[in-house]
């Protein structure tokens, strides 16, 4: 791909101040509609050809989504790799089968998940993610070997609790770094793309580790021992080269000493794209006051709920699908560990559907009901219907839906808010939120309830249904918002033209 020819500075510079001076008389003078369809016209300003600019929007994919994606696949195959090791070997040597022993071992990650995510949000903002990131998933990586050399249920206890603490800056961080990057009707697809790579390096990751299982025995260390050790050895190789890769905020990158990712120029285009679509890219000085300001914003409560009813179904399955296929469906702990991944698989391809007509038609709410509409059809099968080759198509279905939500969730969110210290508050909120769903996620499937677990799906079904009562909610109000926008009777997120992407 042939590099950006050189910009005069002079000319970029005059045109990133001319936007940067015009862009408030630009929102304020356009609706939201408008506003988009005036883009081009600022464009021809722009002193980088049309493939340049596509070079330069290349070179950030690149550069950010691969690694997180990645990083974030081993994230939650490090989170999740205790069903694996449960149904390999790990049940009977630590005694797990006891009362709510392994229910425990899975929930207590979320606690220090919770609670740390909002001062980590800041952290990354404060360090940089080049670092940080990175820096988070080494050491994660170290705990999870760590895992390996457990030998009872309560130091699996503490090690989830220290795991869950350094896993809490990952992803809030990655949804605030991705969300700063793009424009509001990109940034459904970046999502989209970041999770399938996370996802479906996590839905492989049961294929992983029947593989390692063969190493039973090998220097005297049992095969569900290996699944930690040998996939704690891979989060730290994935580590070294996210540190190689990420690169920092666009306002950090433009004020580097050297600029190897992106010339000054090439980053003053981003920032006046970014200004012209939702006028946030600079960052103000931090205070307590300003990064909790949006607690009192409802919306943001109705986001978090949204994002807790999705995650408590795909925590479900993360921890409890391995198990149904073996108890419920009566797979073969060999079949159980492979036939996770296709369901997964299937999940991309929906989710990256959705996400693509979801930024082709600038809508949110409708993408997040159809994705639950088409994981109600599968629960129910899954749960309730004879025969597990019937039980198992419903699982396509329901992981399918359920999945292709979290990005949805995390774009509907992203178009609605403003600010770099609101998006860090909201993105822990929302990740946070996300992280109380996977304590219930891991409760909802129940060791007495085998093997049908009928209350775990009930649970399931009824998480879905009050993501739809949320979103109507939700619309209704950013609608009449929207009417008095227009009607000069209210001015969204404090920005002249800025509307609510319903």
């Amino acid at each position: 791909m042939a590099a950006p020819q050189a910009v005069p500075p002079s000319a970029a510079a005059v045109y990133a101040e001319k936007s940067y001076h015009n862009q408030v008389e630009d929102a304020s003078a356009s609706s939201s509609n408008s506003k988009h369809e005036a883009e081009p016209a600022n464009e021809a300003l722009s002193p980088f050809s049309a493939k340049q600019e596509r070079s330069i929007r290349h070179r950030i994919d690149w550069r950010l989504i691969p690694a997180l994606g990645l990083m974030y696949g081993v994230s939650l195959m490090d989170r999740k790799n205790v069903s694996n090791a449960y149904i390999a070997g790990m049940r009977t040597d630590l005694d797990l089968s006891v009362s709510y022993r392994y229910s425990l071992i899975t929930l207590v990650f979320f606690v220090t998940y919770v609670i740390f995510q909002p001062p980590l949000t800041y952290m990354c903002r404060l360090i940089g993610p080049p670092i940080f990131l990175p820096g988070l998933c080494l050491v994660w990586g170290c705990v999870i070997i760590g895992f390996g050399f457990a030998n009872s249920w309560t130091t699996l206890v503490a090690l989830r609790l220290l795991l869950g603490t350094l896993e809490a800056g990952y992803f809030p961080g990655c949804v605030y770094l991705l969300s700063t990057w793009y424009t509001r009707y990109e940034v459904a697809r970046k999502y989209s793309v970041f999770y399938l790579i996370g996802s479906m390096a996590s839905a492989l990751s049961g294929i992983l580790a029947y593989g390692i299982m063969q190493m039973e025995g090998a220097s005297g260390i049992r095969g569900w021992r290996w699944i930690f050790i040998i996939e704690g050895v891979i989060t730290c190789g994935l580590a070294i080269i996210g540190y190689l890769l990420i690169v920092r905020f666009p306002d950090q990158e433009r004020d580097k000493p050297s600029f190897k990712f992106l010339t000054r120029e090439e980053c003053d285009f981003v920032i006046d794209k970014l200004n012209r679509d939702r006028s946030d890219v600079a960052t103000d000085s931090f205070s307590i006051k300003k990064f909790l300001r949006p607690a009192l914003d409802f919306e943001i409560w109705g986001f978090a709920i949204i994002f807790f009813c999705i995650t408590t179904i795909t925590y479900s399955f993360a921890f409890f699908l391995p198990i149904v296929l073996r108890d419920n469906m009566g797979f073969s702990v060999a079949a159980a560990q492979c036939l996770v991944a296709p369901p997964y698989v299937f999940s991309a391809i929906l989710m990256y559907f959705t996400s693509w007509l979801g930024d082709k038609y600038k809508m949110r709410a409708p993408i997040l009901v159809l994705n639950v509409v088409i994981s109600l059809i599968g629960l129910p099968m899954m749960g309730f219907a004879p025969g597990s080759t019937v039980r198992y198509i419903g699982a396509f279905i329901g992981v399918a839906g359920a999945n292709a939500n979290i990005p949805a969730a995390m774009a509907y969110q992203a178009n609605n808010i403003r600010g770099q210290w609101k998006r860090a508050f909201c993105s822990a909120t929302l990740v946070g939120m996300g992280g109380v769903g996977g304590i219930s996620g891991s409760l909802i499937f129940r060791s007495q309830d085998a093997p049908g677990y009928k209350w775990g799906f009930v649970g399931t079904i009824v998480a879905s249904c009050t993501v739809i009562v949320v979103c109507a909610i939700l619309s209704f109000v950013f609608w009449k918002r929207n009417k008095k926008a227009e009607r000069g009777e209210l001015i969204i997120e404090g920005l002249e033209g800025f509307r609510y992407t319903l």
